[in-house]
């Protein structure tokens, strides 16, 4: 196992923690890690939707085309498989 720590926090927050990682079939352990992925993923996608939304329309113009190509690649694969 990798180290292990203590962190503090109130018995309640303690017992719904537990509750919710019990009804998810989870460690608090496991819990918490997939509860920080979803942060992180929250917080990246947030990232994301504020560079578009403050993007000029030139760059926006490039990343359209851009993703126009990548979804060409994709059909051009998935019609050879």
């Amino acid at each position: 196992m990798a180290d292990v720590t203590t962190i503090k926090v109130s018995k309640p927050l303690r017992e719904r923690i537990s509750a919710a990682a019990g009804q998810e079939d989870a460690t608090v352990q496991k819990f918490l890690e997939q509860l920080m992925d979803e942060h992180d993923r929250h917080k990246r996608i947030a990232a994301v939707a504020e560079a578009i939304r403050s993007a000029d329309e030139p760059a926006l113009a490039s990343w359209r085309a851009e993703t126009a190509d990548w979804a060409a690649v994709d059909v051009d694969t998935e019609a050879n498989q």
